[in-house]
């Protein structure tokens, strides 16, 4: 599966999901960036709302993110992130059909 068909599969599974972090005024802080880690480690696949109070676009929050917490940007969309961690994006973007 290429990179670009994994990032579709992994955007069909967010679809149905609801952003469980907000970045708010605050930004990325401690308290932030343990949330995604914590849930990404639980629910691999995560949607984070990043609020106009948040001082920085959601690509630029996006990529601090990732950085981060040793995660992948799938997909960026007006204010919402979605958020992977490596070990499903990289059985994904492997798997041969």
């Amino acid at each position: 599966m290429t990179e670009k068909e994994a990032r579709k599969e992994l955007m069909r599974r967010a679809n149905g999901l609801s952003p469980t972090v907000h970045v708010g005024k605050d930004g990325m802080d401690d308290g932030v960036l343990n949330e995604v880690a914590a849930q990404l480690k639980s629910a691999r696949l995560i949607k984070v709302k990043v609020l106009g109070a948040a001082g920085a676009d959601a690509g630029t929050v996006a990529e601090g993110l990732a950085a981060s917490t040793d995660s992948v940007v799938v997909d960026v969309r007006g204010g919402v992130v979605v958020l992977t961690d490596k070990r499903t994006w990289t059985s994904l973007s492997q798997k041969k059909f």
